[in-house]
């Protein structure tokens, strides 16, 4: 887990928590971290159960038990209502945390995340990977298959620095871990009514070349978000924090700057 406050000097903003995707970490939103804290928010990036340095335990799988783990880990630290930002795994994590606990959401972010459940031939395919990446005979081969599409074909061909550092992590991922969080996430259910329940500033972030989540689907999220808008980066793939950085930041500066002055709380810093 990785918490930061803003520098000395600066006014404090709405805290932000951001929720990384499956088989990484909260490290996947460094940069966030670091232009986020900048512009004056304390920032929480968190390791999700079993990822990271946090522990799996031995709750069953369910997304329910991660939105409860936030929810005492922003007691923890004394924060009320924060602006979520969930990528993939994180975003289901985050539309989780809002239907359990709606009040304390003051916006939310979205990043590659279906609102809609799985149907039953894309949960037996979680079943099935669940079972595969926790056998030493298969797990190589099914990392080294599966990690791949969390990016853009364009990124893999042109930063294979960035594919090997997801590839490493995923490689480096607890499989029991892996196997729980699929698992959690093919019993999600739809989560369609919560988004339109949800009476807050919110954004989307897709990428168009997006090879796990269709652009149908992102504009479904956007447009089931009473105040939801849809920002597509054209050279992005599934994992936008680590694709394009600067693009995510600059999206998420403006949802937090609508937040901020629905709150009436005044920057102090230049907007990004």
């Amino acid at each position: 887990m990785t918490v930061t406050s803003p520098p000395p000097g600066t006014r404090h903003r709405t805290p932000v928590v951001l929720l990384h995707a499956l088989s990484l970490h909260a490290s996947m939103w460094d940069a966030q971290v670091r232009a986020l804290r900048t512009r004056g928010h304390p920032v929480l990036a968190v390791d999700q159960r079993g990822f990271g340095r946090a522990p799996l335990g031995d709750r069953p799988p369910s997304l329910d038990v991660i939105a409860d783990d936030l929810a005492r880990t922003l007691d923890e630290h004394g924060m009320d209502r924060v602006v979520l930002a969930g990528s993939s795994m994180g975003g289901y994590a985050a539309m989780a945390f809002l239907r359990r606990f709606p009040g304390r959401v003051a916006g939310l972010a979205l990043l590659s995340a279906r609102a809609t459940a799985d149907d039953p031939e894309a949960a037996a395919q979680r079943h099935r990977f669940a079972e595969l990446v926790q056998d030493p005979a298969h797990r190589p081969a099914l990392v080294e298959r599966a990690t791949p599409l969390l990016l853009a074909d364009t990124t893999r061909a042109d930063r294979p620095e960035l594919l090997a550092r997801v590839l490493a992590d995923a490689h480096a991922a607890d499989p029991a871990a892996l196997a729980w969080a699929q698992r959690a996430i093919a019993a999600r259910p739809d989560s369609t009514a919560v988004l339109r329940a949800a009476r807050m500033p919110a954004l989307v972030i897709a990428g168009a070349r997006d090879a796990l989540v269709t652009p149908p689907e992102a504009r479904h999220v956007a447009d089931a978000l009473p105040q939801g808008r849809l920002v597509t980066l054209a050279g992005a793939g599934h994992l936008q924090p680590l694709e394009a950085p600067d693009e995510v930041t600059h999206a998420l500066g403006g949802l937090l700057d609508e937040v901020d002055a629905t709150a009436g709380v005044g920057s102090g810093v230049p907007a990004c």
